[in-house]
């Protein structure tokens, strides 16, 4: 396939370059595409008889483009004979430009051979190889992801793998996207998806990478260093104090101004768990569920996360951009 040529004179000439448009020329530099390539040619059809194949690499851009976006998918077919800049990113041309259900098949070819997390691996070990390896310390996190609670739809009722809770004094419907960072660079490294109401604190031994000395998490997780799967874990918890338990000390206290620089210290380190949140809802505007059952959204939930991984680490990797091209 040939390669991108998004600096092409004489269409970058003709008009100012939008955002987009510059997003999608620092993605085409910064994302593993080779390592990516080999990771789903294996279970990707070979077109054998009848019209050929789109080429896999037209395909995995348009579905990181979907991720991206939020396109649906005939929202991302409309898009790609609307936009010239998402057909050139693809490789495409207006002459064959794939329909929605191949945009679908393509997405649950993923799915059946499990390879979000596989996408996941390959970009982390991608970014180890540039010097953004996992330290000695996870910092684990949830955060609540909106379903439709409408019953107006083909099945007339709610996604019976979603569930209500309640924060704060409000409720909510959907899931939760459970991850374990990194505590130095902030990356992602273990993702899970459950319905809105499992407790946080029940998820932490599969967040964590096995080889930490330390796992930091902010109140909510009180207690877990006594759940039964941390037995003979060697980690230092640095979980957060509740303010029940020192807010009735004297302000003017040695006691308590070291419990408030103490606590202070642990939420520096646990803001960097806030990031990848804020990138997936903020940056590519993922505030809502978008599928049905909890296995299709978790598996996009893990692309989005190894997604914002190459976003918070794309001005490391273009410092040697040189080297970043796959």
């Amino acid at each position: 396939m040939k390669q991108m040529t998004f600096a092409d004179a004489e269409y970058a000439g003709k008009r100012k370059q939008t955002r987009k448009e510059l997003f999608l020329i620092e993605m085409d530099r910064v994302v593993p595409w080779k390592g990516l390539i080999a990771l789903i040619e294996p279970h990707y059809p070979k077109g054998e008889g009848g019209r050929p194949a789109y080429p896999l690499m037209a395909m995995l851009r348009v579905h990181l483009m979907q991720n991206w976006f939020g396109y649906s998918d005939p929202a991302m077919e409309e898009a790609l004979y609307e936009t010239t800049i998402l057909r050139q990113f693809a490789g495409l041309s207006l002459e064959r430009i794939p329909d929605e259900t191949t945009i679908l098949n393509f997405r649950r070819l993923l799915e059946k051979h499990e390879l979000a997390t596989g996408i996941l691996a390959v970009i982390n070990g991608y970014l180890g190889d540039r010097g953004l390896s996992l330290r000695q310390g996870t910092i684990v996190d949830a955060t609540l992801i909106n379903a439709p609670s409408s019953t107006k739809n083909k099945d007339g009722k709610r996604d019976p793998e979603m569930h209500q809770t309640k924060k704060g004094n409000q409720y909510y419907f959907g899931m939760k996207a459970h991850i374990g960072v990194d505590d130095e660079s902030g990356l992602v490294h273990s993702v899970v998806g459950t319905a809105a109401n499992v407790a946080d604190v029940t998820q932490v031994d599969k967040l964590l990478h096995g080889e930490e000395n330390m796992v930091g998490a902010d109140a909510g997780y009180t207690g877990v260093e006594k759940r039964p799967e941390h037995e003979g874990r060697e980690v230092i918890w640095q979980i957060a104090a509740r303010r029940s338990t020192y807010k009735k000390l004297d302000k003017r206290s040695v006691l308590y101004k070291a419990k408030r620089k103490i606590e202070k210290a642990k939420a520096q380190v646990r803001a960097k768990v806030e990031h990848p949140f804020r990138v997936i809802k903020r940056q590519f505007g993922y505030v809502k569920t978008r599928f049905r059952g909890l296995a299709k959204n978790t598996a996009q939930l893990v692309t989005l996360f190894a997604l914002s991984n190459l976003w918070m680490a794309r001005r490391h990797l273009l410092t040697n951009a040189g080297e970043v091209r796959l």
